[in-house]
């Protein structure tokens, strides 16, 4: 898989460009901000990369900073949110100012991208709310992990598959129940029960 592309900008367009390096152009689909950072041609570049593989075609999406390629990757987990979609949003919202907007549930923001209506931009709120934005993405406070105990058991049940919000609660409630420094297992377990409820 392809991380990043550094080499001379052979060519910029509304929604893509061309890096060549060591004499082969690379096509990369990248968002308006990352083509307005690019230099003009024939300048050198170097952009990250997010690598597609499809049956029919190879697909390089081009990032100027790491926190817009994670921002990609969440969206991109968002069903009917393709890279094309994903970019769209990128281009008329930064990583901060998405985080701002998907906290704020504003989904007017959202349907000002090309390709997203009122149905896409409410499952994007609904399936992005409680999902953590890796560190320098644009994250919104109340999206930070707790520490120690609580920490460690609410990425475990995040990584079960339960959404971030509702072990959350869970676990403020088991946490309550078994007192102070409890054992990481018994609030896992105990957690478990909760959200079986």
């Amino acid at each position: 898989m392809i991380a990043s592309l550094t080499g001379r900008v052979a060519a910029l367009e509304a929604d893509r460009c061309v890096i060549e390096v060591g004499g082969v152009g690379y096509l990369v689909h990248a968002s308006t901000r990352t083509l307005a950072v690019l230099s003009s041609p024939p300048e050198s570049a170097r952009v990250l990369v997010e690598t597609q593989v499809r049956e029919d075609a190879i697909l390089l999406y081009g990032f100027a900073d790491a926190a817009e390629r994670e921002w990609f990757r969440l969206l991109t987990t968002v069903q009917g949110v393709g890279g094309r979609v994903a970019l769209n949003i990128l281009s008329v919202l930064g990583p901060a100012e998405l985080a701002g907007a998907i906290a704020g549930g504003d989904r007017a923001s959202l349907t000002q991208a090309n390709g997203v209506g009122q149905r896409l931009a409410v499952r994007v709120l609904t399936e992005l709310r409680d999902k953590s934005v890796p560190a320098g993405g644009g994250a919104a406070p109340a999206q930070v992990a707790p520490a120690g105990v609580e920490g460690d058991a609410l990425s475990a049940l995040v990584n079960l598959g339960y959404r971030r919000g509702e072990a959350q609660a869970a676990l403020s409630r088991v946490l309550e129940r078994l007192g102070p420094r409890p054992a990481l297992d018994a609030v896992i377990r105990d957690g478990l029960k909760e959200l079986g409820r």
